[in-house]
């Protein structure tokens, strides 16, 4: 079944604010937030998971200085996230936002759902049934097995998705069994549903590695194993996505004797560069962000020029609401 409804009015132009882990997204969304009369709209998958607040760097009250946010803390542990439901779900919220008369800010790095909710894309179906047996089938005979399947059904979905990501082959050979059409005619088209601007915020890789390697210790540091051992007796292990959040595995490890502290930690840093590389590969093609130095000390005012020429070039549909 199509999820397509839900789509955004016209009206206020969104702001999304894009772009690699540990670049300053949330900073980035709250003070232009403020400046511009805005409320923000989380793209971060993992962050849509209640309790999961250290490990995904959520924004705390504090940090959000008074902006309503939206998508945060709305799954428990145990319930996959959908890009289906995030995209009806979000869409509303942006909408919800332009109709109160304030500047939509869509800020996030998870890129399918950062496409989900500001592009045409037409969410393939789901059936159970048909996802339990691959997902038998990968248990019994491997990953390779199935990604040799999806090379030969749908070649551009098998290029396309990281090799040891069961969980998209998993989903990809699903849509291929359900509709008969290859999972890679199901993907995004660069056309946004309303009027966007989007920025994307870069670091020179030496900065980036150095600020996701401090994250990952701060992690540790403000109680990342505490908020596991929190977290474990709500089935965050029996998650299908909960678990998979960047430390989080690291940490259960730890708990259970299988790695250090120092061990966990370094193991999450090389995961999360592994991963930010894979954003920024998403991020970078499409020619509609608007790149800005993460670590520029006039950032804020690059993107407020920004929005600037936007209002100025949106036409009626396009307006600010500052």
């Amino acid at each position: 079944m199509s999820t397509t409804s839900s789509e955004p009015t016209p009206g206020r132009r969104v702001l999304a604010i894009v772009g690699a882990t540990a670049t300053g997204k949330s900073a980035l969304a709250v003070t232009l937030a403020l400046r511009l009369g805005g409320e923000v709209v989380n793209a971060d998958a993992m962050a849509l998971y209640r309790g999961m607040d250290i490990g995904t760097a959520t924004p705390t009250l504090a940090e959000r200085r008074g902006v309503p946010h939206h998508q945060l803390d709305v799954l428990e542990v145990t319930q996959e996230a959908s890009v289906a439901a995030y995209q009806r779900e979000a869409r509303a919220d942006l909408a919800g936002v332009a109709a109160r008369g304030r500047v939509p800010i869509l800020a996030g790095g998870s890129g399918l759902y950062v496409r989900a909710a500001l592009d045409r894309l037409d969410i393939p179906p789901t059936d159970p049934a048909v996802r339990a047996r691959l997902e038998e089938e990968l248990a019994e005979r491997g990953i390779e097995v199935l990604r040799a399947r999806l090379v030969t059904s749908d070649p551009v979905a098998a290029q396309r998705i990281e090799p040891n990501n069961a969980r998209r082959i998993v989903r990809a050979l699903e849509v291929i069994a359900l509709t008969g059409r290859p999972f890679s005619a199901s993907l995004p088209t660069r056309e946004h549903v309303r009027p966007t601007t989007m920025i994307g915020l870069s670091l020179d890789r030496a900065t980036l590695d150095r600020r996701i390697d401090e994250r990952a210790t701060r992690m540790w540091s403000d109680g990342l194993p505490a908020e596991v051992e929190r977290l474990l007796p709500a089935g965050l292990e029996q998650g299908r996505t909960a678990r998979t959040a960047l430390g989080y595995a690291q940490a259960i490890a730890q708990l259970r004797g299988e790695l250090t502290e120092a061990e966990a930690i370094a193991a999450t840093a090389q995961a999360t560069r592994r991963f930010a590389r894979r954003q920024e590969a998403w991020f970078r093609p499409d020619p509609r962000v608007h790149w800005l130095p993460a670590d520029a000390p006039d950032l804020l005012d690059r993107a407020l020029a920004l929005a600037g020429r936007a209002k100025e070039g949106a036409g009626e549909q396009g307006e600010w609401s500052a």
